[in-house]
């Protein structure tokens, strides 16, 4: 009694502190997902990951306890040349029980090839194809994702682009404790998830902790396994890749970030080792905005930003991408609350579909700092075109899907002479070698 007492009040605080002081429009439905009988042991909710170089993860859930976690692959249909052993987890989520979830890491695996594979020995194939080694390279952007009818026209728009990478700043599912939806969004993303790969970060809808019962990010941190180890963090909160020529930063707005924390300490040694002219493309993503025009989730970056831009900044970071504001916006280059030629781009893409719709309020005038923003569901294109120059597009999902309703050019920060090679590493051993 006592137990479910606890659950109801969490339940009803989480609902206070999710709301927002702004008038939401009307969203569109909720998809629905009739049940159906399945093989136990077929794989559900299949996706893959990018796990350190020439490896990719495989991750599935099964209903059967005693299925094993592998996957056989090859570079023919029906033929799998080699064998990749895994692991697998389950949890507990009051009185939802997981299927078991199976991750299991392939390769080496060659670059810019398709691959045929299949889970725990049986089942359906599946295929995937790996990034390219070196540029050209397109990254397909949308966070704040849900299950809803806008959902499902970001994922068919991203579905017509060219992409090799898929970044998600966070909020997958908006499960907000009702377990069941953490498998439907599984099957939903699984035609894309399961073929390009998907590299995801946490919001606060991940978040779904009662306190003394169930740590908050259990079902996250169990099913979207990042390659965190791979690149010597602890936690699966925050980690890098680099994948042809970019380093890539997933940030964590939900765990500790102060100087003294453990992602803090683990940013600044990841920053020292990234190699500009073997990656001379570094974006950073994560889930709460530090700048942003809207009126929904004002200043609620501001504590990281405190902390981690001037990390980002002395690193040279060119872009940093990131949602929780239901709506695009595009900066200029910024650093410390202003224009800043040798800061990063920052941009708002939290208009994936989520169910709480859209935020259509902003603050006038607009910032000096604002280029583009706009209250509308949609994605992003980043196409790293070579070691110099990139094109940011996003697409309106009220448009077809080659429209392009904002775009622009950038050039990379080493070889746009905002740092010579000496500033920029007097820029970064003077933060770094900071207490």
């Amino acid at each position: 009694m006592e137990r479910t007492l606890l659950v109801t009040f969490s339940l009803i605080l989480f609902a206070s502190v999710a709301a927002d002081d702004y008038v939401r429009p009307k969203p569109r439905q909720a998809l629905q997902f009739p049940w159906k009988q399945k093989s136990t042991s077929q794989p559900e909710q299949v996706h893959i990951s990018l796990a350190g170089d020439k490896h990719m993860r495989v991750s599935w859930v099964t209903n059967d306890k005693s299925s094993p976690s592998c996957v056989e692959y090859g570079t023919s249909p029906g033929k799998y040349s080699f064998l990749g052993q895994g692991e697998s987890t389950s949890y507990s989520y009051i009185f939802y029980r997981s299927g078991k979830i199976h991750h299991a890491v392939i390769g080496p695996l060659e670059p810019d090839t398709v691959y045929y594979y299949r889970c725990g020995g049986g089942g359906p194939e599946f295929h995937l194809k790996t990034p390219p080694s070196r540029f050209p390279i397109t990254f397909a952007v949308a966070g704040d994702l849900g299950q809803t009818g806008w959902t499902k026209s970001t994922l068919d728009h991203i579905d017509q682009c060219k992409y090799e990478v898929h970044l998600l700043p966070g909020d997958l599912s908006y499960a907000d404790y009702m377990q069941h939806k953490w498998d439907t969004f599984g099957e939903l993303v699984q035609p894309l998830a399961s073929v390009r790969p998907w590299m995801v970060t946490q919001g606060n809808h991940e978040k779904e902790n009662i306190p003394f019962v169930v740590d908050e990010f259990v079902s996250y941190n169990s099913r979207w396994k990042m390659p965190y180890a791979e690149s010597g963090s602890n936690s699966n909160l925050y980690y890098s890749f680099e994948v042809a020529g970019v380093h890539v930063i997933m940030l964590g707005s939900y765990t500790d970030y102060d100087r003294y924390s453990d992602q803090y300490n683990w940013l600044k040694g990841d920053l020292a080792k990234v190699d500009r002219e073997r990656t001379p493309w570094l974006i950073a993503l994560f889930h709460v905005p530090w700048y942003n025009s809207n009126d929904a989730h004002q200043n609620e970056g501001d504590g990281m930003m405190a902390e981690m831009e001037p990390l980002l900044y002395a690193s040279g970071v060119d872009i940093v991408f990131t949602g929780h504001v239901h709506a695009y916006e595009r900066t200029k280059r910024v650093n410390n609350g202003k224009s800043d030629p040798c800061g990063p781009v920052h941009i708002t893409i939290g208009d994936g579909g989520n169910r709480e719709g859209l935020a259509r309020k902003y603050k006038d005038p607009s910032p000096e700092w604002s280029v583009f923003r706009e209250a509308s569901f949609g994605h992003g294109e980043l196409q790293m075109v070579n070691s110099t120059h990139a094109h940011w597009t996003w697409h309106r999902n009220d448009d077809d899907e080659p429209t392009k309703s904002d775009e622009v050019w950038l050039t990379s920060l080493v070889n746009s002479g905002c740092w010579t090679e000496k500033k920029w590493n007097e820029n970064l051993r003077k933060i770094l070698m900071e207490p």
